[in-house]
């Protein structure tokens, strides 16, 4: 099947394949949410099915959750499993520095409760993720419902003193209704082009009255699986400061993949 599958799709896969090699018998494992951790919450259903993997998932979203046990994997609260051994998410943009933006699924303010209660947080994306500096990417800020106009005012004024290129952000809308988080917020989407400080800025953003959490997530990764689309697998770490790159072999994956190919 991985020959019906696009250069990008390549990629995810074989990202998501090498970042489920962290997973040990026995982990509570937070499981993210978006098109790429989709792809990882499959190769872990695999290794349960097929290799009698024994682990706890801890997810995201509500639709991590359901792929998770549709797959096999045991589902438990956060609460349940008080601290995580490792997360595996992705993120919709990287720097150098292994700092992230994340948020573009609507779930950013889960994954990022989930990630910094683990001892090890993974990120695995696609090449076309990484950039030399975050926000092209909008950045997410979930909101509550009430005031979000007056929040968003607030917020649009701030940027004029952040070191940012753009100002503006737009409600984020699901059809005609604005989009509603697990939590039953809604979220803001800065269009800033460019973010000079990341850590500031997040810092900012998250005094403000009405905003529960941003998109940022600043020192909380510590290792990036990037995948290429001929198999190809970088890993970076952070902490260890090594990078390795090889090839994963394309084998066929089975009914468990195919629903997730366009």
């Amino acid at each position: 099947m991985t020959g019906e599958l696009s250069p990008i799709d390549k990629a995810k896969f074989v990202a998501a394949k090498k970042a489920a090699e962290y997973v040990e018998d026995g982990m509570r494992v937070g499981l993210g949410t978006g098109s790429t951790a989709a792809w990882l919450v499959r190769c872990l259903g695999e290794m349960v099915r097929d290799e009698g993997l024994r682990i706890k998932g801890v997810p995201t979203s509500t639709r991590t959750a359901e792929l998770a046990r549709e797959v096999g994997i045991e589902v438990i609260s956060l609460d349940s499993a008080k601290w995580l051994d490792l997360t595996i998410d992705g993120a919709d943009e990287f720097d150098g520095n292994m700092n992230l933006i994340k948020g573009g699924g609507g779930a950013l303010l889960q994954e990022k409760i989930v990630a910094t209660a683990s001892d090890q947080m993974v990120v695995i994306a696609d090449i076309g993720k990484e950039v030399e500096t975050l926000g092209a990417f909008p950045l997410p800020v979930e909101v509550i419902p009430f005031g979000w106009q007056t929040t968003q005012a607030l917020i649009e004024e701030t940027l004029v003193s952040m070191d940012v290129l753009g100002r503006t952000s737009t409600l984020r809308m699901n059809g005609q209704s604005p989009f509603v988080t697990d939590e039953g917020n809604h979220i803001l989407d800065l269009h800033l082009n460019r973010i000079g400080d990341a850590r500031q800025l997040s810092m900012v953003l998250n005094q403000m009255p009405g905003v529960v959490e941003n998109g940022l997530f600043v020192d909380i990764c510590d290792v990036v699986v990037i995948g290429y689309g001929d198999g190809r697998v970088e890993v970076r770490d952070i902490n260890a400061g090594t990078i390795e790159e090889s090839m994963l072999d394309f084998a066929e994956p089975d009914n468990l993949f195919t629903d997730l190919v366009d």
